[in-house]
């Protein structure tokens, strides 16, 4: 079991997948974060014109 942890390539491989990880969600973050600025803008925009 020790030889398995201590394996250099499974740490590369984790530090990769965390770093992807870190991308997709900071990413996903920035997304949302403007889909809702866009529709709180458009619906100020429709409840002063209405």
């Amino acid at each position: 079991m020790q030889e398995f942890l201590l394996n250099p390539g499974l740490g590369q491989a984790l530090a990769l997948t965390a770093a992807a990880l870190l991308v997709f969600v900071s990413v996903a973050v920035i997304y949302l974060s403007t889909i809702e600025w866009r529709d709180r803008r458009r619906r100020r925009g429709t409840a002063r014109k209405g």
